[in-house]
């Protein structure tokens, strides 16, 4: 089997490289033209990228055998997510990497305002000692608001209350008892612009995000308010900042990132009272390692199967769905593989019921692998979890989702159904001691392990029509390693589902259709479960 390829298309720290390289072929080549990166990914697997490297359209359709994308980074703002999606491509990042370094950053920019460091450092260098038109403001008991309350905006809300600061912060995710722990007073955007004496933002690019602070932010601001960007270049708006500072109505401005980078011409260039530094933001030789290793084990998790701690387009687990759901993720594809076979057409609503313990928790990833299960068998179109829901939106199937504390007498279940045309289809499964189990077919219950290949019958429960089916399968040489039958009633219809160790033939189907008491046949070709 060809090894799994990683491309790293811009520099990572060397432990990263190694961490990947561990497990897999690495190529590191940095500096590659837009055109000759689509010349050579499609032989790759996983896209490592940082900021600079556009992952657009034509680069991912490029990508023929991509399975992920790595942004070594907190945003993702260089990647096309939506075309990532609809090639079926796992989008990750490394969001708590660069953590500390962004917040001290943050700090230093601040009290490199406040105190005129850039200004005193130039002048004394010209050989100046005016020590008066350089004197400064003391942060202790001033208001800093915080715009984006994630782990960098709570890192910051700390430091700056070790500096004695009053604390605002705004961010529609969070509770005003989480921000509370931190020292944080939680009010809405208006507020903080109104009440702040220096504001950061810390809160992705997105289109509501964009000039966010723009002229109408900042003539609600405080006279002699400063504000501060170590996030994304778009979140200010340069020409308004700019303006303000101008004329006088800010304080002073330290910027880390811009809406064009290098930002050449940007008026903040020539703006007063400004500190500008190169997106420096992450730039420090811890973060760059603990990016580099973070970023490294998405990638490697989503090659192997795994879901991403912090895949930004598929669905997440929380660490403590992780324990509850990540084991039930193959029974949940495995049961939806053995649906699509054992409906034999196209499902039209497709329902995914979760059952006891599974009730009380994340219902998307269960869900998910469900449909990839359904529709791998059925398309040549790659299905995984990042897709499966797209793909089945384009064919019409719709999805529910259902939710019951009765589990039938197990601790979780899960039990999946699909509408074909005249009635409906339905098939139940389980864990036990770790192994996958079929409960239900129909409205048959059962208990019986999963198999890679299974033998069904829909038959007459009759005397001697189990016997010459063995007898059919004996002559054939073909072994059964497992049976279960499932009845109504005596001497009604009855299910009987065999584990065979080698493959049914179509003469052997056959011969097994022609028995007078056989109703239906089914051969199950599931894999190895997973």
């Amino acid at each position: 089997m060809a090894a799994t390829r990683v491309l790293v298309a811009e520099s990572i720290a060397p432990e990263g490289i190694a961490a990947l390289r561990a497990r897999h072929e690495v190529d590191v080549r940095t500096g590659l033209s837009p055109e000759e990166l689509r010349g050579i990914v499609g032989e790759y697997e996983a896209l490592v990228v940082r900021s600079q490297v556009a992952v657009d359209a034509a680069l991912i359709a490029a990508g023929a055998r991509l399975q992920v994308i790595g942004r070594a980074g907190v945003g993702v703002d260089n990647v096309d997510l939506d075309a990532a999606t609809r090639a079926g491509i796992t989008v990750v990042n490394a969001p708590t990497g660069n953590t500390i370094a962004a917040a001290e950053h943050t700090i230093a920019l601040l009290l490199a305002l406040a105190r005129h460091v850039p200004e005193a450092d130039a002048s004394i260098r010209r050989g100046e000692w005016k020590r008066g038109p350089l004197q400064g403001v003391q942060l202790r008991g001033r208001t800093l608001g915080i715009v984006g309350l994630g782990k960098i905006g709570m890192a910051i809300a700390e430091r700056a209350r070790g500096l004695g600061m009053s604390l605002l912060g705004s961010d529609p995710y969070v509770t005003p008892e989480q921000a509370a722990l931190r020292g944080v007073e939680l009010v809405d955007f208006d507020a903080l612009i109104e009440r702040s004496d220096a504001i950061t933002v810390h809160v992705p690019l997105t289109r509501a995000t964009t000039g966010l602070i723009g002229t109408a932010a900042i003539a609600r601001m405080k006279p002699g308010a400063v504000v501060l960007n170590v996030a994304r270049g778009g979140i200010v708006d340069e020409a308004a900042l700019a303006a303000a500072l101008r004329e006088g109505r800010l304080g002073g401005a330290a910027i880390d990132v811009f809406e064009h980078e290098p930002p050449t011409g940007s008026p903040l260039l020539d703006a007063p009272n400004t500190v500008l530094t190169p997106h420096l933001g992450a730039s420090t030789a811890e973060a760059q390692v603990a990016v580099a290793e973070e970023i490294a084990e998405q990638v490697l998790d989503v090659l192997a199967g795994r879901p991403a701690q912090y895949a930004v387009n598929a669905p997440l687990l929380s660490p403590e769905a992780e324990q509850t759901i990540g084991p039930y993720l193959p029974l949940a594809e495995m049961l939806g593989r053995f649906l699509a076979q054992f409906a034999r057409a196209g499902v039209g609503t497709f329902t995914v019921e979760l059952a006891g313990e599974l009730a009380r928790t994340e219902t998307a990833p269960l869900t998910a692998a469900a449909l990839r299960g359904l529709l791998e068998i059925g398309t040549t179109e790659r299905v995984n979890l990042v897709n499966a829901a797209i793909i089945a939106k384009a064919r019409g199937i719709g999805v529910v989702e259902r939710r019951t504390t009765d589990a039938g007498g197990f601790p979780a279940a899960i039990t999946i159904s699909g509408t074909v045309k005249g009635g409906q289809v339905t098939a139940g499964g389980t864990l036990a001691g770790g192994e996958m189990r079929l409960v239900r077919l129909n409205d048959y219950r059962l208990d019986m392990a999963v198999a890679e290949l299974m033998l069904i019958t829909r038959h007459r429960d009759r005397p001697g029509t189990i016997g010459r089916i063995g007898q059919l399968l004996g002559t054939a040489d073909v072994n059964i390693s497992a049976m279960h039958l499932a009845r109504s009633a005596p001497r009604a219809d009855a299910l009987m589902i065999l584990s065979v160790d080698d493959d049914v033939p179509p003469a052997l189907e056959a011969a097994i259709r022609a028995d007078e008491g056989v109703h239906d046949l089914w051969t199950i070709r599931l894999g190895a479960p997973r």
